[in-house]
């Protein structure tokens, strides 16, 4: 098989194809099996560093491909968005992009290029990541700073609001860098909000093989699901409380001395002093010693022996003295030319706060009795060296920013940080990069929408978020959103309050749409294309993350079969798209291959080479550790990429903006008193968890998934349940002050019985088994996020409290 495609068998017609399924980010090798020209099978690759395993919707590929209801041609609305029926008509391909192109064109004119939007599926759940670098090519070639990539609901904690401790994430999202956990060396890893038995198998077999090494692990999950069962230790946090629970665990290393001392004082800015009066950090302007922008980045420290103070010039990443004489607790009154002040070092206030979290104050509020939680502390501690990996279990929460600050300050603590079997700065195979950011459309960007209210979100990033998209199609707030580009994301089931974002959508006055699918959020467009899925066209992959053999392997994805009647790639749409509107020549005049063998030029790999070499191209690649311990071209330490070169366990960069510089815990749900109040409107906690067989709002229309899991399930405790007379199978309604939606109970005595866990993304119908499909806008359908209230949001990122709601379950009779 090896240096071929396709293995001959002894039928002539049988072809064996290896690849990747790009159907979520575990992108696990696969061999694709083609018969007669049909693909019939997709297997794992056990050759290919992900092909470990594959899982059930992996091996539904072939049923995804020849489904029916597959969209196979360009339409457009001959009716109003307001009416049941749109009137879709199928158009050619040239009407459809000459459309999309002339109103693109005819809304920049009239109010700017950042009038018109652009959607994108998460990367993380749908094969999106085959095209996302054309995407946002194509939206920094026509200058708009608007793409809603889902990362309000996926990735901003674990992927950005991370970068305010360690100046980058712990994923790679949009070409970034990420700390990936070192699975095959870590000594403990912690799987905080993270299920890969059911998200990501690579992660659950290599977890598994670390396991029979003798790696410890402690999983934080409100469910006992997948490797809960085999932790060393389970966390049942109550949903929404995770920052509490970094505290309080902090606080027990920090009082036990079970942290890396040495690493705080070299590495973190720990023993920069801040003064009492003001919260910033004491500078060389507070001391009349500089002037302009140098003294504003000279900080000081305290040296223990000499009982003096010590310089820190951030610039160059240089403390004037040896790091392990800085003092960490303390209090130390400074004379400046303004009169004394009283300074502490950062990690005391740091660990003041920790100290607000006691044992008891956590079982109070997270649920965790003490002695898991010591179980816990002593295991990240003495099982060294550690590595986490979150997701979006402690995401998608209204207090998600200093949640995943509180998470990765407790692993500072650790010192593993970028040292083998920590969270690695794993290496990459060189590209060039290829989104155009150097395009003059993306220098000449307006703010992105959220900037003036939410500076350090998702704006930053160029990105926005559901809500200040809906915001500006109905309200002009900032300024008008016009038209919209849609790649795949079906954002009326994956946001909060679809029917605010259906009369937004229904508002534009030009919405463009690519699926595979009608889904309800396709339905508001004007025009509607096509996509081949991620079996039906070729794409490029250079490194697969998991680990650093992983990262060296470059492969180009072939075709397996060609797409259902006129359905093109997402990619090939592109490009004909961004020659209508005049950008021929940043798309390299339509030449895909042309662009890949740009992005690869640095690797020294061809496109002949991936194409005689389907199974992939390894390029050798050397994993530095401790990186930041290195000096740059200047000669100066690295360090981190955060504005003062170290992990900042206090951020001004925070306090600045009006943030807490600390990570201090505010429940989401508001009122967590009310718990289990036989009294109270609303008692029970609800919270949602991903299913195995679906990905998101995707594949209940495929049987041989569907027949698994025919109906929306929310998961109850069996005590639970008898107080409200319901029995397994019933179908309850599931009511919050914000909405009701049915589903059907399932017990679950691993639960809480305060905690009821419901169920996302159903709306599809299987005709195959007679299925039903639900609406996605009512309360006898079952749109989990109908029941969430916009308005209670995270303070940066404005991330809705999907994860934690106070609610109520009744019966509702049979459906």
């Amino acid at each position: 098989m090896e240096g071929s495609a396709i293995a001959m068998t002894d039928h002539a017609s049988t072809q064996k194809i290896h690849g990747h399924c790009a159907l979520c980010i575990a992108r696990c090798g696969t061999i694709a099996t083609v018969e007669g020209g049909r693909f019939t099978r997709l297997d794992p690759d056990p050759s290919h560093p992900t092909g470990q395993a594959i899982c059930a919707k992996g091996r539904a590929a072939p049923e995804l491909v020849y489904h029916p209801d597959r969209l196979t041609r360009p339409l457009r609305r001959t009716r109003p968005k307001g009416d049941s029926d749109p009137g879709w008509v199928p158009i050619s391909w040239d009407e459809a992009l000459d459309l999309t192109a002339t109103a693109m064109q005819r809304i920049k004119a009239q109010y700017g290029a950042r009038a018109v939007a652009f959607s994108m599926a998460s990367a993380s759940t749908t094969a999106i990541g085959d095209s996302a670098v054309f995407v946002q090519r194509l939206r920094n070639a026509f200058g708009t700073p608007n793409l809603y990539g889902s990362i309000d609901v996926c990735g901003w904690g674990r992927a950005f609001a991370t970068q305010y401790t360690f100046g980058v994430g712990i994923v790679a999202i949009g070409g970034g860098q990420g700390a990936m956990a070192d699975i095959a060396n870590a000594g403990c890893l912690i799987l905080w909000g993270y299920n890969p038995s059911f998200s990501r198998l690579t992660h659950a077999t290599a977890i598994a093989d670390a396991l029979q090494r003798g790696m410890k692990l402690i999983v934080i999950d409100p469910r006992k699901v997948g490797l809960g069962a085999k932790a060393d230790v389970w966390l049942r946090v109550r949903p929404g409380s995770d920052g509490a629970l970094a505290l309080g665990l902090a606080n027990l290393m920090i009082r036990n001395g079970w942290y890396d001392r040495k690493f705080i004082q070299a590495w973190s800015n720990g023993p920069l002093l801040v003064r009492n009066d003001t919260g910033r950090l004491l500078s060389a302007h507070d001391l009349g010693q500089d002037s302009g922008d140098e003294g504003a980045r000279r900080y000081f420290a305290w040296h223990e022996t000499e009982a003096r103070l010590v310089a820190y010039d951030a610039a160059a990443g240089h403390h004037e003295a040896d790091a392990s004489s800085l003092a960490l607790e303390g209090e130390y009154r400074i004379a400046t030319p303004q009169g004394e002040v009283i300074c502490r070092p950062a990690f005391e206030l740091y660990a003041a706060l920790c100290r607000t979290y006691p044992p008891e104050a956590v079982e109070a509020t997270c649920w965790i009795p003490p002695d898991q939680l010591e179980a816990a502390a002593r295991l990240i501690w003495h099982a060294r060296p550690v590595s986490y990996y979150a997701w979006s279990g402690h995401e998608q929460h209204a207090n998600t920013t200093q949640t995943a600050r509180a998470m990765s300050l407790l692993y500072a603590l650790t010192g593993s940080f970028d040292g083998p079997g920590g969270n690695v700065l794993l290496p990459g195979v060189p590209t060039r990069p290829i989104v155009g950011n150097d395009l003059p459309g993306a220098k000449g960007m307006a703010p992105a929408l959220g900037m003036s209210d939410r500076p350090l979100g998702l704006a930053r990033w160029n990105f926005v978020g559901g809500r200040e998209l809906y915001e500006a199609m109905l309200e002009s707030k900032p300024y008008p959103v016009r038209g919209l580009i849609g790649f795949g994301a079906n954002m009326l089931m994956s946001q909060a309050d679809g029917i605010y974002g259906r009369k937004a959508l229904a508002s534009l006055d030009f919405y463009a749409h690519l699926d595979m699918f009608m889904t309800p959020t396709a339905a508001l467009a004007d025009v509607v294309l096509p996509v081949a899925s991620a079996f039906e066209r070729e794409a490029l992959r250079v490194g697969f993350e998991i680990s650093a053999e992983a990262q060296s392997l470059v492969q180009l994805r072939p075709a397996v079969v060609p797409p259902p009647g006129q359905a093109r790639p997402d990619a090939s749409i592109i490009f004909d798209l961004a020659g209508r509107l005049g950008f021929a020549a940043e798309f390299w005049n339509g030449d895909i291959d042309a662009a890949y063998r740009q992005q690869l030029e640095p690797s020294g790999v061809t496109l002949e080479q991936l194409r005689a070499h389907p199974e992939g191209v390894r390029v050798p690649l050397k994993t530095q550790h401790a990186k930041h311990a290195q000096a740059d071209a200047a000669g100066f330490t690295r360090g981190f990429a955060t504005p003062s070169r170290r992990v900042e366990l206090y951020s001004e960069t925070l306090l600045e903006h009006g943030y807490a510089p600390l990570p201090d815990f505010v429940d989401p749900t508001g009122a967590p008193g009310s718990l289990r109040d036989p009294k109270a409107r609303f008692p029970l906690l609800l919270t949602c968890a991903k299913p195995t067989l679906f990905l998101q709002s995707q594949n209940r229309a495929l049987a041989s998934l569907r027949k698994r899991s025919m109906f929306p399930e929310v998961e109850m405790h069996p005590e639970a349940a008898r107080e409200r007379q319901i029995s397994q199978g019933d179908w309850v309604s599931i009511t919050t002050a914000d909405g009701s939606v049915r589903a059907c109970a399932r017990f679950n005595e691993t639960l809480d019985p305060r905690v009821v866990v419901g169920q996302h993304g159903w709306w599809q119908g299987c005709a195959e088994l007679d299925a039903p499909g639900y609406d996605p806008f009512g309360p006898m359908g079952a749109n989990y996020n109908l029941l969430i209230d916009p308005t209670v949001a995270d303070p940066v990122s404005r991330t809705a409290s999907y994860r934690a709601n106070m609610c109520e379950i009744r019966a509702a009779g049979v459906s």
